[in-house]
């Protein structure tokens, strides 16, 4: 269990915010922390595929709509995405709890992002320093090596003790908690999802009746269970109709269109 957690480790520190070595947060923080990259990751490193993909799908809708203006974190999607995902795949109670775990080890994890930025503050003045007195290795070592050590231990080291500590308790801990605290984290497991594609619902819908579009997709899948690739050919088609036979928006009455070529004196 010691090279999972190890690896583990490793993708949580290469995923992370300013993590440079994945292309920066392209590689990074834009793919592998995605949770439905980081659960097929985890759930292959770990043994288990097919449930980190599954968890890894229910989690990734929960943050689906998560934005991170100015570095500011509701919750820290790089915990999410790997020792939560994992502690969830190794609890064995399937993907509601998972989401549970995921979102209090995301908030958690804001703890540690936030201890981060104030460290790299105390780099930075040190790299000040060295740039006033002409120091080019200390600059260098201030500015790009130390940050990345600093955010290296805050991510592998927490990963690293909980997958491989927690491999060996969580099962236990989850069976001897009380079925009302089972079934909590099942219901807000279940709900949390549901929230986030709201939340992205609200964010890109400007017309409200543009909803229907969603009410379709939904019938679909719920009551007529076409499969994923049938509703994206209907959901194609809906936007074909929609962006090609949008009516005109009207004109105000008593309007007269101005002559392009009329000449003005």
């Amino acid at each position: 269990m010691i090279i999972e957690a190890a690896l583990i480790g490793l993708l949580c520190y290469l995923g992370a915010l300013s993590s440079p070595w994945l292309l920066g947060v392209t590689g990074g923080w834009y793919l592998i922390t995605r949770p439905l990259v980081s659960g097929m990751l985890v759930g292959l490193i770990l043994g288990d595929l097919k449930t980190g993909i599954i968890i890894g799908v229910a989690v990734q809708a929960v943050y689906i709509a998560m934005v991170t203006p100015g570095g500011s974190m509701p919750a820290d999607l790089n915990f999410v995405a790997y020792p939560a995902i994992a502690l969830g795949i190794l609890s064995g109670k399937g993907p509601e709890v998972a989401v549970a775990l995921a979102a209090t080890i995301g908030i958690a994890g804001t703890i540690l992002f936030n201890a981060m930025m104030v460290l790299n503050s105390f780099w930075n003045h040190r790299a000040d320093v060295a740039l006033e007195q002409g120091d080019v290795r200390s600059l260098y070592l201030n500015s790009a090596i130390w940050p990345q050590v600093t955010n290296f231990l805050l991510r592998f080291v927490p990963t690293f003790t909980g997958v491989y500590f927690g491999a060996q308790y969580i099962s236990g801990v989850m069976d001897s908690l009380p079925q009302v605290v089972l079934s909590t984290m099942n219901v807000l497991g279940g709900i949390l999802p549901a929230v986030g594609i709201a939340i992205l619902l609200k964010q890109i819908i400007k017309n409200y009746s543009m909803l229907i579009y969603f009410l379709v997709g939904f019938i679909c899948i719920v009551f007529l269970k076409l499969n994923m690739v049938a509703l994206v050919i209907v959901g194609s088609l809906l936007a074909l109709i929609h962006y090609t036979y949008k009516p005109e928006p009207a004109t105000t009455a008593g309007a007269k269109p101005l002559a392009a070529d009329e000449d003005e004196f």
